[in-house]
């Protein structure tokens, strides 16, 4: 089997350690997607193509390729879902998935004209904003009330935003990874918690009914490799807050091996 790599980085911990394994028995062929002869060089079609990379250039090299009728996993449509945070909760939500409430403002600048003492309308403080299209170093901040909104619109004024309301939680986000029908879980501190252990992250045990809801994300979003972050709003209770399309998944046992099983399955047109 040819296993194509559409990223910048073949390097990246996940995806050297799966191309190892595959590599002995399988061809693997890398296109960076920065590079303007990427779609040239792939005229020697691959079985399957990891879309790891989420750029726009990226993105069109992957539909270039789907339109000769290539394999590509995740496909360029599902990415895009998982980078409009508006679009991505209106699917959620339309899904009967337990995700965060979402609002839309054009810019930060527009959402600071509309906040007052109390908080936005219909969402008291505090809030979370986030960046519209979810990115590499994009805007993700809690706002506790009004003189916060404007300090962030300082740097941030032309930025298309959603907001969600704060929800209650201890602190900790779970960390959910899905490769085909393989669920990996992990603890991880808060961005948006008052400690500096943000990075922190430490084995969490999965829970059944979340690794479910997990699974069923991906059915939702069409997605074979991607990373759902939930809070327990209380009693186990979970609210989705992000999707993400084919993430990093570090330091989970036994993921290189999901990632390069799953590749072979396409690669053979298996499900």
């Amino acid at each position: 089997m040819r296993i194509g790599l559409i990223t910048p980085d073949p390097g990246h911990p996940l995806l050297a350690t799966a191309t190892e394994l595959l590599g002995a028995e399988h061809e693997i062929a890398v296109l960076d997607p920065a590079d303007p002869g990427a779609a040239a060089a792939a005229t020697d079609r691959a079985d399957v193509y990891l879309l790891k990379a989420r750029t726009p250039r990226a993105l069109e090299l992957a539909r270039e390729l789907e339109r000769r009728g290539a394999r590509v996993v995740n496909s360029a449509e599902a990415t895009e879902r998982c980078q409009d945070r508006t679009e991505m909760a209106e699917l959620a939500r339309r899904a009967g998935l337990p995700f965060a409430t979402t609002r839309t403002f054009g810019s930060l600048g527009q959402l600071a004209l509309h906040s007052t003492g109390p908080g936005l309308p219909g969402m008291p403080w505090p809030v979370v904003v986030k960046s519209r299209r979810s990115r590499k170093d994009d805007l993700v901040a809690r706002v506790d009330d009004a003189a916060r909104l404007r300090k962030l619109a300082g740097g941030w004024g032309q930025e298309p935003v959603v907001v969600q309301g704060f929800a209650p939680n201890s602190g900790w986000d779970h960390k959910l990874w899905a490769i085909g029908n393989r669920v990996f879980t992990a603890l991880r501190r808060s961005e948006l918690a008052d400690e500096e252990s943000a990075a922190e992250r430490i084995p969490d045990e999965p829970r059944p009914e979340w690794a479910e809801l997990t699974l069923r994300v991906g059915e939702v979003f069409g997605l074979d490799v991607y990373g759902v972050d939930i809070i327990d709003t209380g009693e186990g209770a979970p609210l989705i807050v992000d999707v993400n399309a084919f993430p990093g998944i570090r330091g989970q046992a036994g993921a290189p091996e999901a990632l390069a099983a799953l590749a072979l399955r396409r690669a053979r047109g298996n499900g």
